[in-house]
């Protein structure tokens, strides 16, 4: 377990990776997969800012320079002048259970504390997916509670358990 991983912006050749991991029931898994929407989006947004921008952005979790996976970050407003990051995680069924979710959650939370003010990173993940809960906590976020019908997926309104880590918290 615990292989390492690393970070990095991704690529043009990258969009298929993605495609996968949001577009095929198989490599999205059960608690991923939302249905298809527009096949053009990571293109377009490729186009628009190589998928990382002022609101949020990817990247690719690499291990030995081939991609396993991606982290996403996207801005959530905490108040009238205030945010925080939410961050989210896609990994292939092949790349689960190895440690490489752990270890993606610390490289992002570094990297977003190295390189923005945010002050608190959130993880969202369904109330059901006991295997993704073990990711935030191994990485040291705290988990906050649970949001009761929060997200809707194939054809049910599911829980959410909602995590953060602060920038203050000690780093695991």
């Amino acid at each position: 377990m615990n292989e390492r991983v690393m970070l990095r912006p991704a690529s043009e050749d990258d969009l298929a990776v993605l495609l996968k991991l949001t577009q095929d029931p198989e490599g999205a898994g059960e608690f991923a997969w939302a249905g298809w929407f527009d096949p053009q989006t990571w293109r377009r947004r490729w186009d628009e800012d190589g998928l990382i921008g002022r609101e949020g952005g990817i990247l690719m979790v690499v291990r030995e320079d081939e991609p396993v996976g991606m982290v996403s970050w996207q801005r959530r407003g905490t108040g009238p002048v205030s945010y925080c990051w939410e961050m989210g995680i896609g990994l292939p069924p092949e790349a689960r259970r190895r440690g490489y979710g752990t270890e993606a959650h610390r490289l992002l939370v570094r990297y977003l504390f190295s390189h923005t003010p945010v002050y608190r990173i959130e993880a969202v993940t369904e109330a059901g997916n006991i295997a993704e809960q073990k990711a935030p906590e191994n990485a040291g976020f705290t988990r906050d509670g649970v949001m009761r019908g929060r997200s809707w997926r194939d054809g049910a309104w599911r829980d959410d358990v909602l995590y953060s880590v602060l920038r203050t918290d000690p780093r695991v």
